[in-house]
């Protein structure tokens, strides 16, 4: 395979082995179509009559369509299958270069020399060739490549959007305060750097002047932004907001958090042993077997058979290398994937790999992130409570909040203004607003004084004890509690939080009951957490988990000899997801999160891992199945076709038979494969 680059780069670059197998493929399903169609001749009533029509260039004609097909379209394979000869380790290509090229070189001394084959090799006076055989075996092994450096690329494409996330350039302030735009790479620690609105942080650093808001629900998951002001830490990547501040560089280049956590993905991507496939595990006994009673048929029927016993000793030889051509083998795998995959893709369950299904079988630990993943990854209005007292009523409350926070930007003024909207209350314009960062904001409504915010900032009398209780309460549930006065009374409170998924009750405990051990690992608070956490009775909690700290842990769990299934919907989740056994991610979620993992749930409903659970299972049996088949096949025809039946019966078996039964073997493997089209998920 061709080599790959240690250091990820945004610039995607080419894919030389990709385009040479795509070219390769191309010109196999154009060669392989009519050589397939010419040796059905016989038996299709639309192309009867060809092979009278050709006479005698039939057989010359399909040894010059098949011929590009084996030795230049499937020539990789022949360079893997010698390469794991001499490193003795025998594996799928050994089979397919043996089959193919054993299938094309008997065809073609037949070819070319039919008269070097006795009576016996003759069906009605002809000798049966094989090149179908050989150029349909090599065009959907070089499918199966296609497809999985497909996917190759995709992961590189992964850690491309990560990079992507860091801005091409700075804002940097000179010492006489002029300002210029600079290249990310000449940013140096220790330069001041402004940030506008709407901008990315270009590198880690601690704000100096200014204050905003700053999205880093890339690092902690958390879907709220975070005010930031001078003291406070930034990590390059994140989204900054309405306000504009002045940084310090800190951190820079392959410093930052962005580039460390691009180097766990790539590193985890890297160190990831693939798994030894079934066939190839059956492969590393199976072809010297092969190869052994061939030889020992040889020599038994060269010694003791009748006349001529080289003549029935060279075609029961070919007789067993033909019918032990691992086209059921080869095609046990990815026949029940194809149909599976497709079967998950209906009921939302993307898998990108053979290997991650094996892994998603047997997985015993599932660490699953907080925000977007068993919660919705929007704040909404969970709680309103009127003050002791008050006139108000919910809806003139939510009302009047929502009328004064539709001038705010901030994320809980959203969802207050969601709320008031989906109840159809008619809002009306704030006059003289003022917002107060991290403190709250206040207007007039129709006349009133309307402030919403902390309980300090909205009280022009004594605090209201009882109030203070009932919002201590709520931040105990994991809501974030906004007070509300009217003309410096208290009027209530409105709570706003992340609500839980409502699916996720039901997978969590469908999981538990099914052995699992599930473990929440967040980057947001510990409150909210186990606020969470209660709920959906989730006893294992790790909250403020950072980026690098995920990774880490699953890792440990890993090392442990836990089979970990990773779910995650952030940015913030990608090393962890790239770390586990298999990775899971809500398609609901940032395309960071869906390239790192193998398994993406497309509605982001945690329902799908019960799906994608049962999916496993199901297609991992049918895997075996099909590879048990073809394995009891071999040991059952390879037996015949060495001729025990000839001393008893009088039968030997025909290459011509031989290449049937193999047909015959690979149309049950994919009648097998395709139930899975009728699982129910």
């Amino acid at each position: 395979m061709a080599l790959e680059p240690l250091d990820a780069t945004a610039d995607e670059g080419a894919s030389p082995e990709l385009d040479d197998m795509q070219r390769r493929l191309a010109l196999g399903l154009l060669l392989t179509i009519p050589v397939f169609s010419l040796a059905m001749a016989d038996l299709l009533p639309w192309f009867q009559g060809l092979h009278a029509a050709l006479g005698s260039a039939f057989v010359p004609v399909q040894f010059l369509l098949a011929t590009p097909v084996v030795l230049y379209c499937g020539w990789p394979f022949f360079v893997r299958a010698w390469q794991s000869i001499r490193l003795r380790s025998l594996n799928m290509f050994t089979l397919i270069a043996g089959g193919t090229g054993i299938a094309w070189l008997y065809s073609t001394v037949a070819a070319i020399a039919p008269g070097l084959f006795p009576a016996a090799f003759r069906v009605e006076g002809e000798i049966p060739i094989y090149f179908e055989t050989a150029a349909v075996i090599t065009v959907l092994v070089l499918v199966g490549q296609v497809f999985e450096l497909k996917a190759r690329r995709r992961t590189r494409a992964a850690l491309q959007s990560l990079l992507g996330l860091a801005p091409p350039t700075a804002r940097r302030i000179a010492p006489g305060g002029q300002e210029e735009d600079v290249p990310l790479d000449r940013v140096v620690q220790g330069d001041r750097l402004r940030v506008r609105p709407g901008g990315r942080v270009p590198v880690d650093g601690v704000v100096l002047e200014g204050s905003g808001p700053v999205d880093e629900s890339m690092v902690t998951g958390e879907s709220i932004p975070v005010l930031k002001g001078p003291g406070d830490a930034v990590i390059g990547g994140t989204l900054g907001g309405t306000g504009s501040f002045v940084m310090r560089a800190e951190r820079v280049g392959d410093e930052t958090l962005l580039a460390r956590i691009v180097r766990l993905v790539a590193e985890a991507q890297r160190s990831r042993a693939p798994i030894q496939r079934l066939a190839d595990r059956v492969a590393s006994w199976f072809v010297p077997a092969v190869l052994f009673v061939a030889l020992v048929t040889f020599l038994v029927w060269s010694i003791v058979g009748p006349a001529p016993r080289m003549t029935h000793a060279l075609l029961a030889a070919i007789a067993v290398l033909i019918i032990a051509c691992p086209c059921a083998l080869g095609l046990a795998t990815p026949m029940s994937i194809m149909v599976g995959t497709g079967r998950g893709a209906a009921a939302g369950v993307l898998i990108r790999d053979a290997e991650s299904l094996e892994r998603l079988e047997k997985f015993d630990t599932l660490v699953i992130d907080k925000t977007g993943t068993l919660t919705e990854g929007r704040p909404e209005v969970t709680s309103i409570i009127l003050a002791r007292g008050t006139r108000e009523t919910d809806d003139e409350l939510l009302r009047l909040a929502a009328s004064l926070e539709r001038m705010s930007e901030h994320p809980l003024a959203g969802a207050i203004v969601r709320r008031a909207i989906s109840r159809g209350l008619d809002l009306v314009e704030p006059e003289r607003f003022k917002a107060e960062p991290g403190r709250g904001v206040s207007g007039y409504i129709e006349g009133r004084h309307i402030a919403l915010g902390t309980a300090s900032f909205v009280s022009a009398t004594a605090p209201d004890e009882d109030l203070a209780a009932r919002a201590e309460i709520l931040r105990q549930d994991g809501q974030t509690v906004l007070h509300a006065a009217i003309e410096g009374d208290p009027a209530g409170l409105i709570g706003v939080a992340d609500p839980i998924k409502p699916s996720a009750y039901e997978a969590v405990r469908a999981l538990r009951l099914g052995g699992v051990h599930i473990i929440m690992l967040t980057g947001d608070n510990v409150i909210t957490a186990r606020a969470v956490a209660r709920q959906l009775k989730i006893d294992d909690i790790r909250a403020e988990v950072r980026p690098d700290e995920k990774a880490a842990q699953v890792r440990a769990l890993r090392s442990g000899g836990a089979v970990v299934a990773m779910a995650g919907d952030g940015i913030n989740d990608a090393p962890a997801l790239a770390e586990a056994d298999v990775g899971i991610a809500m398609g609901t979620g940032t395309d960071i999160a869906m390239e790192a993992a193998p398994i993406t749930l497309v509605q982001g409903d945690l329902v799908g891992i019960l799906r994608a659970r049962r999916l496993s299972r199901a297609m991992m049996a049918n895997i075996r199945q099909n590879l048990a088949f073809a394995f009891l096949y071999n040991v059952l025809c390879v037996p015949i076709a060495a001729g025990v039946l000839y001393p008893v019966f009088g039968l030997l078996l025909s290459p011509m038979l031989a290449s049937a039964a193999m047909s015959f073997s690979s149309l049950t493997v994919i009648g097998n494969a395709l139930r899975l089209r009728r699982l129910t998920l």
